[in-house]
């Protein structure tokens, strides 16, 4: 049977209380403690506010921590995580900026070089190298990293970390990857057509080392699959480690 609002209002408390197996003391102290959570959502949300007048773009883990001195006078307790979620229930969460780096520039002057990876059959480790750069934010920027990660095995056989976007990233990659790999022979090196990988200093390593060199030819991702896998894998772990501060060795 569904209680209706005209029915409910002719049934009394204790008879529902009895359905739902809870005294009536049980029904007024749940009901005691929503109003008093409303109340506290009430100051907790009128801190922030203040706050927001001077700072408009404030997150949440500093509001907390700006408003945790007036909570602990009205003994209101609350964590980042429940503050999150009451700021996205009233519209109040600061919107996060769709900004990302770019880290491929194919407009140069270098030379481009054609697809040959697509024909290759991988069998064998050292057989295909393909490279890609990815971006990491940190708590004071943006950082680079270049990899190489050999198609047959999957595995990462050089990389490279910098602050900027030079070709110096790529060639300690390359490096890593050539002093790990010291008989490598029918190899080619795949890569996007970004400067870093044109430049005259990279083609020249490749070259000097007998590494065939391949390159996408319209920035399709698909071209250049698992060197984008990768990097996305990454970029899933480097968000989890800044959102919730876990520490990395790499």
């Amino acid at each position: 049977m569904i209680l209706t609002k005209q029915m409910y209002s002719h049934v009394s408390k204790k008879y529902i209380c009895s359905l739902l197996g809870k005294s009536r003391q049980a029904l007024y102290d749940n009901l005691h403690r929503k109003e008093e959570r409303q109340m506290e959502d009430i100051v907790v949300l009128n801190l922030v506010k203040e706050i927001r007048k001077n700072h408009k773009y404030m997150g949440t883990e500093k509001l907390l921590l700006k408003i945790k001195p007036d909570l602990k006078l009205h003994n209101i307790k609350i964590g980042r995580d429940a503050l999150y979620q009451l700021l996205g229930e009233h519209g109040m969460l600061v919107r996060q900026s769709k900004f990302k780096p770019r880290t491929t520039n194919s407009n140069h002057a270098y030379y481009r070089y054609n697809n040959i990876a697509e024909k290759i059959k991988v069998v064998n480790a050292c057989q295909l190298w393909v490279s890609d750069i990815t971006y990491i934010r940190t708590e004071k920027g943006f950082v680079y990293l270049s990899l190489i990660t050999d198609c047959y095995s999957h595995k990462i056989v050089g990389w490279g970390l910098r602050a900027d976007l030079t070709s110096k990233g790529v060639l300690s990659a390359l490096d890593m990857a050539l002093l790990a790999n010291t008989k490598i022979k029918d190899l080619t090196h795949h890569s996007d057509r970004g400067i870093q990988y044109c430049s005259n200093d990279y083609v020249k390593a490749l070259e000097d080392n007998n590494i065939a060199i391949s390159m996408t030819q319209n920035g399709d991702p698909y071209e250049n699959a698992l060197a984008e896998r990768v990097n996305g894998i990454l970029l899933i772990i480097t968000y989890f480690v800044e959102k919730y501060k876990y520490s990395v060795l790499m």
